[in-house]
């Protein structure tokens, strides 16, 4: 997925403003984004402050990961032939993977 150039917390500014009443044409032609995009937005992050924006970041992120170990897992159990035991491999290898990433966040 493309980066954006707005973080979320400009993001969340450009909100506010619009509902201090800052009309959304003028708001988008100095921010340099579009109606669409501002729309957008509008649609994600209502009633958010950037705590909570920052909050769904790091969700998005954890089931970015998640996604991906069901994708590996789901090669890996292909691959496998049909007598080997993978189920108990692949829940004790997410189980490993998640406790470390805790590890290192908590650091």
């Amino acid at each position: 997925m493309k980066k954006s150039r707005f973080t979320d917390e400009q993001i969340i500014g450009f909100l506010k403003q619009a509902e201090a009443g800052m009309p959304i044409k003028e708001l988008c032609r100095s921010g340099g984004f579009s109606d669409a995009t501002f729309y957008k937005w509008r649609a994600k992050y209502v009633g958010m402050e950037a705590s909570d924006a920052s909050k769904l970041r790091d969700l998005e992120s954890e089931n970015a990961k998640l996604k991906r170990f069901l994708a590996e897992a789901h090669s890996f159990r292909q691959d496998t032939p049909k007598n080997a035991p993978h189920g108990a491999f692949f829940i004790a290898t997410i189980k490993t993977t998640i406790k470390f990433d805790r590890q290192a966040r908590a650091l």
